[in-house]
């Protein structure tokens, strides 16, 4: 074979390795590489934790892993999902307390471990808000705080609204805290509460004016153990008194009080709901 012949085979071979990347490259394209559900998740909670969860999408997560929103379909169904696997392990990073046998102090004791843990990672409360996603390794809590309400005497009807109470305070407690401190950093340009409350307040609001100045001295003074055992005191104090030699009291509400009960509370019929018994307490 001749030196023409060479030339020719030699112009054969670059364009059947040129012709062989134009289809590596067609095929490429619609074709983003793997992803790794553990990036995925990680740059998923890392936006949320830097930014908020209004920053958070299945494009801007995409974008951030070189890759495109469809791709992150294989592995979750949406963002709901999504966020899901991001809250996921998260109270499993947080030892367990041991708890003391008291049902009383146990309840007590479960109620401030979970303010703790939330209270470190406070973007989780942002997910939360969203209603029914959470995480499966902080149910334990939830069960500690049904089982200890129950040894407290609570029917069940009792302890599911116990436990929502102590949650509602835990997640208000923590949310008013988080907004304490943006506006620590970013200091309005106007006057908030208790600043806006002024002397000319005084005759609509005069208790709000008499302690104003001194407001955040007392709001200050505040132990979350202490709030969450007088709560859980009342809640306990409120769900057996009326139960005592009734069984299941307080599930199903009735027009009236039997007359031994009512002789023991120092009460004769249902007050309406909402008021208070002479104690000062609300009936329920």
């Amino acid at each position: 074979m001749g030196t023409g012949d060479n030339a020719r085979v030699s112009g054969t071979e670059k364009a059947s390795g040129t012709a062989k990347k134009r289809t590596a490259a067609k095929r490429s394209v619609g074709r983003p590489r793997r992803l790794d559900p553990d990036a995925m998740v990680a740059t998923a909670r890392r936006i949320i934790e830097e930014e908020g969860l209004d920053a958070l999408s299945m494009r801007r997560v995409a974008k951030e892993l070189g890759s495109t929103p469809m791709a992150l379909y294989h592995y979750v169904q949406d963002k709901d999902e999504l966020l899901m696997l991001t809250l996921s392990g998260t109270a499993a990073a947080f030892p367990r307390p041991e708890l003391p046998e008291d049902p009383r102090e146990r309840l007590l004791a479960v109620a401030v471990h979970m303010h703790g843990i939330l209270e470190q990672i406070p973007w989780v409360l942002d997910i939360l808000a969203l209603g029914e996603l959470t995480d499966r390794n902080a149910l334990w809590m939830v069960e500690e705080i049904i089982g200890s309400a129950l040894a407290c005497g609570l029917s069940p009807t009792r302890a599911v609204r116990a436990y929502r109470t102590i949650w509602s305070y835990v997640y208000g407690d923590l949310v008013f805290r988080r907004a304490a401190e943006r506006r620590a950093e970013n200091p309005p340009s106007r006057p908030y509460f208790p600043e806006m409350i002024t002397e000319e307040d005084a005759a609509a609001l005069p208790r709000l004016t008499e302690i104003k100045d001194r407001w955040r001295e007392y709001a200050a003074d505040y132990e979350v153990a202490e709030e969450l055992d007088a709560i859980i005191e009342g809640l306990i104090s409120r769900g057996t008194s009326r139960g005592q030699g009734l069984p299941g009291a307080g599930d199903f509400p009735g027009p009236e009080i039997p007359q031994d009960s009512a002789a023991r509370l120092g009460r004769g019929t249902r007050r309406p709901p909402g008021t208070r018994n002479a104690s000062g307490a609300p009936d329920e």
